[in-house]
């Protein structure tokens, strides 16, 4: 699984001409692609339904409640309002079919936020949108995709760092020793452990692949220490190695399709040039043919 780290999406056209070439002509190129459709299974599963009691204070319960909860085209209007520029289409596919399984976890009636998924979110954003074509507008579709989930994109960004932090300082022992220690992110994932016995976690694919990012950045990525990781936690390691495969292809896929956009865009920017490059031409001669006629007056 270690693979997953070194995916790198190609770059896309940087020229506001390039990206209008992106907007109208890369649907085609999402349809060849199954891996854009993110299906239910891949955002949406669950084990528990009960309420724990035991939480630290500072871990941050968010719950629904049937008077709260917005439809999923609510959510995707919020959404579009708050982020109104065009999404190339490559990009944009995934996002509506991500937004709309988040939506569905989200207002889950056991739905807790936790940093680990605030973790696993964040690395599948960034590899998703890796390459985009400004990194501002990267950042403003974050921040509008989270808020139409009515939570706070700050918090995923700080949650995600911290933990990403945390794990940089950590060994293959440290980590599945974690049961044993204290600390802020020990609290968090010890919390997760107590509500997993209980029946209270809602697992979700985001916090399989915030516990790989956990593994990948402490260079502990051998299985072993994932499958002691996932006891500590009373996580099903079964679940968590299929959610990784298949984030891992979906991935794969991505690459793939932005590297055949890569070379659409490409060859319409070469034909766009040539074009160019003909009409100069064709303007020099009238011009030289002109000057000619006028001198033979």
């Amino acid at each position: 699984m270690a693979a997953v780290s070194s995916l790198s999406f190609s770059a896309i056209g940087q020229t506001s001409a390039d990206r209008k070439v992106n907007v109208s002509s890369a649907r085609f190129l999402a349809s060849n692609f199954e891996g854009f459709r993110f299906r239910t299974s891949f955002l949406y599963h669950s084990i528990g339904v009960g309420v724990s009691t035991t939480a630290s204070p500072s871990i941050i319960h968010c719950m629904s409640t049937a008077s709260d909860v917005p439809t999923v085209s609510e959510t995707k209007s919020n959404f579009l309002k708050a982020y109104k520029r065009p999404i190339p289409s490559v990009y944009n596919t995934v996002l509506q079919e991500l937004i709309v399984q988040q939506h569905l976890m989200r207002y889950k009636r056991t739905y807790r936020y936790d940093a680990v998924f605030a973790l696993g979110f964040v690395t599948v954003y960034d590899q998703l949108m890796e390459g985009y074509p400004s990194d501002e507008d990267r950042d403003a579709i974050f921040q509008a995709y989270i808020r139409a989930l009515k939570e706070d994109p700050q918090q995923y960004r700080i949650e995600a760092k911290k933990l990403e932090e945390w794990a940089r300082a950590q060994t293959s022992s440290s980590l599945v020793e974690l049961t044993s220690r204290d600390g802020e992110v020990e609290a968090i994932l010890k919390d997760i452990a107590e509500r997993a016995v209980e029946g209270s976690f809602s697992y979700s694919r985001f916090f399989a692949v915030g516990l790989f990012r956990l593994l990948e950045l402490a260079n502990a990525t051998e299985p072993t220490v994932l499958e002691k990781l996932c006891a500590a936690l009373n996580i099903n390691k079964r679940s968590v190695d299929r959610d990784l495969d298949v984030y891992r292809n979906l991935l794969s896929k991505l690459v793939q399709a932005k590297e055949l956009l890569k070379e659409y865009v490409d060859r319409e920017k070469k034909k766009r040039e040539e074009r160019s490059d003909s009409q100069k031409a064709n303007e020099a001669v009238k011009q030289c043919l002109g000057e000619y006629q006028y001198l033979g007056q």
